[in-house]
């Protein structure tokens, strides 16, 4: 009987030892993805993304200085184009929609010629700018209610709404953006801001109305534009949106490749950094010309 307590004794024992040799494996293998994804997207930040940036993150990269829409000051944890709630952080499909689609009339252009693995790397990287991502959590995106039938009736509805929920004090009557509050407008980060015209296509949060009822119900965090979840229910929000499709009839004048306004600048600026990467593979020109 001893012998048979012992054996199963012994037998836990071997059994402990194995699970815990088996975390370690997994840990240690984890620690060592975790470290190579981070070079990995410091190496794809510094070479695309510091040029406008910044090598700290904070929006004052080299090309910064001359581009009327500022960079994104990272270390700020505030986030234009999220599906969260006003206030949350950005979720990394989130991240990973503005670096792949790009932010139309400003020099963020799509970066599509990073891979999949390097822009999961690369936000992985961005994140570690703002201490937020390590103490708050992304709360859950918003819920898209069913798109209602588009009608007279909805976009009568959303005239209306544009009237009455202070959209006209920013935008203006004529949703040129011309609003009596508009003027002396500044983000968080202290530069000036011009409400968007809402007559012009495309607008910066994207070319579906599904883009529009978004920045309605999340607001633009660091900007004056306020979320509306909380003060027009959801068919509301898209009757809003109908209205301002709507009134969106006019393209913004495009120029060379179909580009938009700053978007020409980011074109530059990206070839540059392309440039440089091949010249010695490794970044090195891009930090000389940061000083580094």
């Amino acid at each position: 009987m001893r012998a048979f307590v012992l054996l199963l004794v012994l037998t836990f024992v071997l059994l402990g030892v194995e699970i815990w040799l088996s975390n370690f494996w997994h840990s240690d293998r984890s620690i060592a993805r975790a470290q190579s994804d981070f070079k990995l997207g410091e190496k794809i930040y510094r070479e695309n993304c510091a040029a406008c940036h910044g090598e700290k993150g904070d929006g004052k990269g080299p090309e910064a200085q001359r581009l009327k829409t500022k960079p994104r000051d990272f270390t700020s944890g505030l986030y234009k184009f999220r599906s969260t709630p006003s206030g949350s952080l950005p979720l990394d499909d989130d991240i990973m929609k503005t670096i792949s689609t790009g932010v139309r009339g400003t020099s963020m252009l799509a970066q599509l010629h990073l891979s999949l693995q390097e822009r999961r790397a690369v936000i992985q990287y961005v994140k570690t700018f703002s201490p937020r991502f390590k103490m708050q959590k992304a709360a859950n995106p918003i819920a898209f209610s069913p798109k209602p039938h588009e009608s007279k009736e909805l976009i009568t509805l959303g005239e209306t709404l544009y009237k009455d929920a202070g959209c006209v004090s920013c935008h203006g009557a004529d949703g040129t953006g011309d609003g009596p509050s508009a003027e002396g407008f500044k983000d968080s980060w202290g530069f000036p801001i011009q409400p968007a015209d809402l007559t012009l296509k495309p607008f910066k949060s994207g070319p579906e109305a599904e883009d529009l009822y978004r920045t309605l119900s999340t607001g633009l965090d660091g900007t004056p534009m306020p979320s509306y979840a909380n003060v027009l229910a959801p068919r509301e929000r898209w009757a809003l949106v109908s209205y301002i499709l709507s009134i969106a009839t006019h393209e913004r004048r495009r120029v060379m490749m179909g580009f938009v306004g700053e978007e020409v600048d980011g074109m530059h600026i990206d070839m540059r950094a392309a440039m440089a990467g091949m010249m010695d593979g490794g970044g090195r020109m891009m930090k000389d010309r940061m000083g580094k």
